[in-house]
Parts: structure tokens; C-alpha cells; sequence
């Protein structure tokens, strides 16, 4: 994992995380634990897909946690994004484009904190959504009209994962 600014604490402490064994990547683990998320970007709309999330209220990228059967954090992504998103064959970037630690509100009195690896991705042409039980709805927005309310570094990861775009 190599991020843009190695000097960022969230890609330090995310890397330190992931190094410390496999337990970094439970959700039991005490503290927090890595997710794996897809910023899954359409060229013929010019914009991302994103979720309601159903337990938050918020909208998201899509993503979550690890299953015993993933391999890698950009196959991991990579699932959740097809689960969530419904849309096949989508396109994997494997260099991820950002990291994101935030804590999880409502954890029963614990903190919690989610070091959220994300990966772009790009649809194919003709992509249809189909929503998943994860979620209230999703939609296809612009960087520039994003909806509200969303999650509190949504826009800064969107801006990343253009900026790869575009310089690819």
C-alpha cells in the first residue's frame, strides 16, 4: 500500500495497522479494524456512485468490511461494491487512492475506529444500480452536486479519486 503523501497520518497509521498481522483486518478487533471501499466512478456520467447508507443515514461510498474469503484489500472492495452496487465487471484500480480512519458513532459506549482503505473503481458503459438491503438508495453525482448529508470526508476522497482520473 503506497499512498500519494506517504506523509498522512491515516495512510501512516493504516499501514502500521495492516502490518501488525492479520488481526488488523477483523471486525473483533478491539479499537478498530481496515475496511475495504470503491469509489466507483461512471466516464459516461462523469460522476460516482454513491449510497444511503441504511444504519447511518448518511451518503457514502460503498464498502465495508472483510470476509474470511478475501484475498486482498482491492478485492474486498471489489465485493462489496458488487454486492452493494449490483453493477458487474467493474474495473479495479489496485493502487488504492485513499485512506480514511474515522470512528463508527453508536458502537455501544466503545470507540471504534474504521481505517477505510479505498480503491477506485470504473463501470462499464450501460451500467444499471440495483440497490442492496445496505442501503436507502443510490445515485450517480457529480463531484460538483453531491448530496447531503454525506459522510464527512466523502468530498475529499471524490477529488482524490478525480485527480487520478484524470491524470491516467
Amino acid at each position: 500500500m503506497r499512498p500519494a503523501d506517504d506523509g498522512q497520518a491515516d495512510w501512516r497509521t493504516t499501514r502500521e495497522l495492516v502490518e501488525s498481522g492479520p488481526e488488523a483486518l477483523r471486525r473483533e478487533r478491539d479499537g478498530g479494524h481496515v475496511t475495504a471501499s470503491a469509489l466507483v466512478y461512471s466516464r459516461e456520467r462523469d460522476a460516482f456512485l454513491l449510497s444511503l447508507h441504511r444504519k447511518f443515514g448518511i451518503w457514502v461510498q460503498l464498502g465495508g468490511h472483510l470476509d474470511d474469503t478475501d484475498e486482498t484489500l482491492a478485492g474486498a472492495a471489489l465485493r462489496e461494491a458488487t454486492e452493494e452496487g449490483g453493477i458487474a465487471d467493474l474495473v479495479v484500480d489496485p493502487v488504492p487512492v485513499d485512506v480514511d480512519v474515522h470512528e463508527v458513532p453508536n458502537c455501544a459506549g466503545r470507540r471504534l475506529l474504521h481505517h477505510d482503505v479505498m480503491f477506485l473503481m470504473y463501470a462499464p458503459a450501460g451500467a444499471a444500480e440495483h440497490i442492496s438491503d445496505e442501503s436507502l438508495a443510490l445515485g450517480w453525482f457529480s463531484v460538483d452536486d453531491l448530496p447531503s448529508p454525506r459522510g464527512t470526508d466523502v468530498d475529499r476522497v471524490l477529488r482524490n479519486a478525480l485527480a487520478r482520473i484524470h491524470t491516467a
